[in-house]
C-alpha cells in the first residue's frame, strides 16, 4: 500500500493548478484534496493491513453497553461468543465445547467450555470468567430483555457453567450467541464491574485492540488466538463524515472496504453496479435489519386505535422501496425478516387507500377536518428523510382531505435519548435482531413488565417510544418460551397478529447487510447473524 502523506508544497503547487480549473472542477478537486487529507490523518502510513471505512462513531467497546451496528462488529472480532449461528441457523460451538445442555424441565442449561484459551491480556479464561461476564451484563447491560429469564449462575467445574432460569426458555440458546454476552477479562474489568469501560475491549478473539478513539480503531492479530488464524495483518476502521465521501474513498481507492452501514442508498446502487461491472467486489449477508415507523399511543393525539389502523393502510411501501432505495429495501408487512421463515402471510395490511379514507372518516376526520401527524426521522439517516418526505408526498396525492404529515429531523443520537419520555407522536426508526430468531425482534419491540388498559408504563414498549401493550400479547410472548419448533412459532404468530392489531407499529422495509471491497481482496463472507467476518478476508498485496 502507498503512503498516504501530502506535503504541505505540494498541497500549495495543487491548488494554484486548480485555480485555473473551471470552477466545478475545481470544487470537485478541493474535495477530493479533504478526503485523502481525511484518510491521511486516520490511518498511519506504513500501515499495511485493511482499511474500513464506515460512517458513524464507535462511542463504546463495552459489550454491556453496545447496541450499534458498527460497535457489534467490531466486538466480534475482539472476541468470543459461546456459540455462533451460521448461516442454515445452525448453532456452532465457539468457546463451548459442545452443544448445550438442556435439563428435562428446561430451567438449566449446562455448558462445557474449551480450555486452554487466554484473554488478550493473558488472563485464562474459563467457568469463573465466563459467569464473571454474564453477571455484570445481568448488572449493568442496557438490552435488559437479553438475560431477562436468567435466575442464576453455577461454575460447578472449571470449565463448565451453569444457567439457571426462572422459567423455561427457548429463545435462550439464541442468546447464547450474542454478542453483548461475549465474554471480557476479569482482571482487566476487575474495577468496571459495576460501570462501562468504553475504550477498550479485552477479550479472547482473533483480533486484539491497538488503538481506538471514536473516529478511528485499529486491530491486529492476536498471536495467542486458541482458533483458526486470522488471514491479513490487521484492520483499521475509519468514520467518514457522510455519504459523498465514503462513495470517494472506495471508488478511488483510499480504503479498501466499505460497510453500507448509513450510506445513502443512490451510493448503494452505484455501488451494486460497479461490482457488476468487476469493478468492486460486493458481498451479501442475511436481510436482519428491519425498518419501522412507532407511534406513540398514549397520547391525545394517537390514542384512538381507528387513527392508528387508518395509517397503516396509508402507506404505499412499493412506491415508496423503489423510489428511495432502488429496490434495495425490500417492502416488508411484518417485524420479523422473511429469511427466519416464521409465516407465509404477513398480518399487516396491505396499502389501500379507499380502506385508509373510510376509517379515518369513522375516526371523525375528512370532512373539513384533517389531521396533522407530525414524523420525526433521523436527520443522520438518509433514507429515513427520505421516506418522510416521499409518505408527505404520496399523503398530499392521495389522502390530504384527510391526512397532513409534517416533518421534524432529530439526529439519532437525541431521539434514542427522548423516546421513553414520549417526545415523539411517530418516528422512523429500525431494528436489527441481536440474533437470528423471532423472539429477538419481537421481544424488543412489545415487551412489557407493567400495564394498564393496554398502557405500558414499564418495558421495552417503553424504551421503544410506543407504550402499547396488550395482555394477551404477553401472555403469549411469555408462552412462546415454553414451547419448541411449530407450536412455537404459532405463538409467536399470535403475537404477531395482535400487535397488528393493536397498530402501534408500521414495519415498513428489511434490509441486507452489505459489504464493498477492491478487487485486491478475497470475496467478503457474512456469518449467520450478518456480522462480516473480518478474519476471513485476504488483502493478496499485502
Amino acid at each position: 500500500m502507498k503512503k498516504l502523506t501530502i506535503h504541505k508544497d505540494s498541497i500549495s503547487k495543487l491548488k494554484m493548478k486548480s485555480s485555473r480549473l473551471p470552477f466545478k472542477l475545481a470544487i470537485k478537486f478541493s474535495a477530493f484534496l479533504l478526503l485523502f487529507a481525511q484518510v491521511s490523518c486516520m490511518v498511519k502510513s506504513d500501515f499495511k493491513g485493511i482499511i474500513l471505512a464506515s460512517k458513524g462513531k464507535i462511542e463504546s467497546l463495552d459489550p454491556a453497553q453496545a447496541n450499534k451496528l458498527l460497535a457489534l462488529q467490531l466486538i466480534s472480532s475482539l472476541g468470543d461468543t459461546l456459540y455462533r449461528i451460521n448461516l442454515q441457523g445452525s448453532l456452532v460451538p465457539m468457546l463451548a465445547k459442545d452443544k448445550p445442555i438442556i435439563s428435562k424441565d428446561g430451567l438449566s442449561i449446562s455448558i462445557p467450555l474449551k480450555e486452554n484459551i487466554l484473554f488478550h491480556d493473558g488472563t485464562k479464561f474459563d467457568a469463573a470468567a465466563m459467569a464473571f461476564s454474564i453477571n455484570r451484563f445481568i448488572q449493568i447491560g442496557t438490552l435488559t430483555y437479553i438475560t431477562k429469564s436468567i435466575k442464576s449462575i453455577e461454575t460447578p467445574e472449571e470449565f463448565l457453567i451453569r444457567i439457571n432460569l426462572s422459567e423455561p426458555s427457548t429463545s435462550i440458546k439464541g442468546l447464547l450467541t450474542s454478542i453483548n454476552l461475549t465474554p471480557i477479562s476479569p482482571t482487566s474489568y476487575s474495577l468496571y464491574k459495576d460501570k462501562f469501560l468504553i475504550n477498550n475491549f479485552i477479550g479472547t478473539g482473533p483480533y486484539k485492540l491497538i488503538n481506538y478513539s471514536a473516529e478511528r480503531q485499529s486491530i491486529e492479530p492476536f498471536q495467542n488466538y486458541w482458533g483458526e488464524k486470522v488471514k491479513n495483518s490487521g484492520i483499521t476502521f475509519v468514520s467518514f463524515t457522510n455519504s459523498t465521501s465514503l462513495f470517494s474513498a472506495i471508488k478511488t481507492g483510499q480504503v479498501d472496504v466499505l460497510l453500507s452501514n448509513a450510506i445513502e442508498d443512490v451510493h448503494s446502487f452505484a455501488l451494486k453496479n460497479l461490482s457488476k461491472e468487476n469493478t468492486l467486489i460486493e458481498g451479501e449477508g442475511p436481510p436482519m435489519e428491519i425498518g419501522y415507523i412507532a407511534f406513540r399511543t398514549n397520547s391525545d393525539l394517537l390514542k384512538n386505535k381507528k387513527i392508528r389502523k387508518a395509517l397503516l393502510f396509508s402507506l404505499d411501501r412499493d412506491l415508496i422501496s423503489n423510489q428511495v432505495s432502488y429496490g434495495l429495501r425490500v417492502p416488508l408487512r411484518s417485524l420479523i425478516p422473511p429469511f427466519l421463515a416464521i409465516r407465509k402471510n404477513s398480518p399487516w395490511p396491505k396499502y389501500n387507500v379507499e380502506t385508509a379514507s373510510r376509517i379515518f372518516k369513522e375516526a371523525g376526520f375528512c370532512n373539513n377536518k384533517k389531521l396533522t401527524l407530525p414524523l420525526t426521522f433521523r436527520s443522520n439517516v438518509p433514507s429515513d428523510k427520505l421516506l418522510a418526505l416521499k409518505w408527505q408526498q404520496q399523503i398530499k396525492q392521495d389522502l390530504s382531505e384527510c391526512l397532513e404529515i409534517s416533518l421534524n429531523g432529530v439526529e439519532s443520537t437525541t431521539i434514542y435519548k427522548q423516546l421513553s419520555e414520549g417526545a415523539f407522536e411517530a418516528v422512523i426508526l429500525d431494528w436489527t435482531g441481536d440474533y437470528p430468531d423471532p423472539y429477538a425482534y419481537l421481544a424488543p419491540l412489545l415487551d412489557c413488565i407493567k400495564i394498564n388498559d393496554e398502557v405500558c408504563e414499564d418495558g421495552e414498549a417503553v424504551t421503544g417510544g410506543t407504550f402499547w401493550a396488550n395482555n394477551t400479547l404477553q401472555k403469549s410472548l411469555m408462552k412462546s418460551e415454553l414451547l419448541r419448533e411449530e407450536e412455537r412459532l404459532e405463538e409467536l404468530r399470535k403475537v404477531e397478529r395482535l400487535a397488528a392489531e393493536g397498530a402501534a407499529l408500521l414495519p415498513i422495509w428489511h434490509l441486507k447487510p452489505r459489504v464493498w471491497t477492491r478487487n485486491n481482496l478475497s470475496k467478503p463472507k457474512f456469518d449467520g447473524s450478518g456480522r462480516l467476518l473480518l478474519k476471513e478476508m485476504i488483502k493478496y498485496n499485502e
